[in-house]
């Protein structure tokens, strides 16, 4: 159920993540910030903060726990990097909105800060990973739907996607192209960047 800690490893491999984290909490910001649409759990976490008036990086959180658990019931293998990703993404996201002003309505920059967002997304998605402390919670629970249903992985994400963005979407999240734009290009763009660190699943696929 849990994967073993290489200690002798375990500082450099903690930098490595935490620099994919707030990589990671930087993109959401971002995406969230250019306003035209974000990833998939980015649409449920910000619908749901606006929904309770909290914020989104506090959805970030509470909706990975509740994923975690999902995929522990089904007997996922989690490592401390998954409770990397659930703790400290949230508050980075936050940290970040603070700092980024909004870009609605101005397209000029709307679309570089969306190519950016997508872009620093499959660099803190491979950069975590390649220290192999486990997946995400959101990438665990769809690893975890794939081996219970017998569907590929790339089908299991594709139906765990599409339904949070649905939910998110009726809970008035901010779906738009931006969240196509993620959808198309974060699983080539992560490969590309598991290549380059040398890391993953046979430099293979992985919004935490």
């Amino acid at each position: 159920m849990l994967k073993s800690i290489h200690w002798k490893t375990f500082p450099r491999d903690l930098t490595i993540a935490m620099v994919g984290f707030v990589i990671y909490g930087l993109a959401i910001a971002l995406i969230i910030q250019a306003d035209l649409g974000t990833g998939p759990w980015a649409v449920l976490s910000v619908a749901l903060a606006d929904l309770t008036g909290t914020t989104p990086g506090t959805m970030i959180i509470l909706t990975g726990l509740l994923v975690l658990l999902g995929a522990v019931l089904l007997k996922e293998r989690i490592g401390w990097g998954t409770v990397g990703n659930i703790l400290f993404i949230g508050p980075w996201t936050d940290l970040f909105l603070l700092l980024i002003p909004s870009l609605k309505g101005n397209l000029w920059l709307q679309i570089p800060a969306l190519v950016l967002a997508v872009i620093l997304s499959g660099v803190a998605t491979a950069v975590y990973i390649s220290v192999d402390a486990g997946a995400g919670p959101r990438d665990s629970l769809m690893l975890a739907v794939s081996r219970v249903t017998g569907k590929s992985v790339q089908f299991s994400r594709a139906v765990i996607e599409i339904l949070v963005v649905i939910g998110g979407w009726l809970l008035n999240g901010p779906v738009g192209v931006g969240t196509l734009v993620f959808a198309l290009f974060i699983g080539p763009l992560v490969q590309r960047f598991f290549k380059l660190f040398h890391a993953g699943p046979q430099y293979s696929t992985q919004e935490g």
